[in-house]
């Protein structure tokens, strides 16, 4: 209703209920008023039968007999490799063309040589999705991707712009330079208008979760615009990306280790245990990872890894487990 169309969602996301109750707001008419995109697990295929059957079971959980975009969901050099092997392009040629999805393209998350590599592949996606923002401008495909994919017709939507929710209550320090700025903003607007003032950028994907950020996207959407933002803004905004303290861990919360096979909760843990490098207070974190049921505690790891096999960020978990029970527990 206010305007928002292009609506992001996948088959893991929220523990695999996403896409569910997605389908359920879909209904009464909302179906035909936006793009709908969800993305195939590619780390959940075993072979080419995996295709139809993961597609299917996704249009099934939507209600839905197609999607508009259907993206190849966080590729790296291990899963395009193996589904390319699998003949993912001519599959995806041959659901668009049944009808099931219309438009083509992918997530990333790799180091640049990769994407350019993916983009270069083929010539029929239309879009493709990276982790950018104010803090990640030089990581994994960064302003390089992003520019590169722009360059070569492929529209560039955005994930993680605010970096998990890290940006949004940043310490006191980066609080003051963002305050000290003759046009008033929140942190969450200026890592918005950042992304948005870049003309490369197509879509911004901003997880939500209160009605109240929602209009204060769409107010900050209104006020957005390619080239809006003043060389002195833009050098603050580059201060700040020097300035801000980067945690030992870069979780973004996605989500994707979960749920654990053992039951840890591990972005809550490795949550915890960026608090602590940055805050220091090593009183109050012990008290707080005490206070976790204890089933879900790093002490519970059991090393399996099959968290780390499907982290977009390469985090090497278990080996923080290890360690956050050894300083917090």
């Amino acid at each position: 209703d206010g305007g928002v169309y292009y609506l992001d969602t996948a088959w893991d996301y929220h523990e695999g209920s996403a896409e569910a109750l997605v389908g359920k707001a879909l209904k009464d008419g909302y179906r035909d008023r936006v793009k709908l995109v969800t993305k195939l697990p590619v780390w959940l295929v075993r072979g080419p039968q995996d295709f139809d059957r993961l597609l299917n079971a996704q249009l099934a959980r939507l209600g839905v007999e197609h999607v508009d975009l259907y993206l190849l969901h966080a590729l790296n050099a291990a899963t395009w490799r193996t589904t390319t092997s699998f003949g993912v392009l001519d599959w995806l040629r041959r659901a668009q063309a049944d009808g099931r999805i219309g438009w083509l393209g992918f997530s990333f998350h790799d180091e640049y040589p990769i994407f350019q590599q993916i983009v270069d592949a083929w010539d029929e996606w239309t879009v493709c999705q990276i982790q950018y923002n104010i803090l990640d401008e030089r990581r994994q495909a960064g302003i390089r991707g992003l520019r590169y994919a722009a360059a070569r017709g492929l529209a560039v939507s955005i994930m993680e712009p605010l970096r998990g929710g890290s940006l949004v209550n940043p310490p006191q320090s980066i609080r003051r330079l963002w305050d000290s700025a003759p046009v008033k903003r929140t942190p969450a607007e200026w890592a918005l208008q950042w992304l948005w003032n870049q003309p490369e950028v197509s879509v911004v994907l901003s997880g939500m979760n209160t009605l109240a950020q929602v209009d204060e996207n769409l107010a900050s959407a209104d006020r957005s615009g390619a080239g809006i933002l003043t060389v002195a803004e833009l050098e603050l905004a580059a201060r700040v990306a020097r300035e801000h303290p980067q945690p030992p861990i870069p979780c973004t919360r996605c989500h994707y280790c979960m749920p654990c096979p053992n039951g840890v909760n591990i972005p809550v843990n490795l949550a915890l245990y960026n608090r602590l490098a940055l805050s220091g207070a090593l009183a109050d974190c012990r008290s707080e990872y005490a206070q976790m049921p204890s089933a879900q505690r790093a002490a519970e790891c059991i090393l399996c890894q099959v968290c780390e096999s499907v982290c977009p960020q390469k985090i090497r978990v278990s080996e923080w487990m290890e360690r956050i029970e050894a300083e917090l527990g």
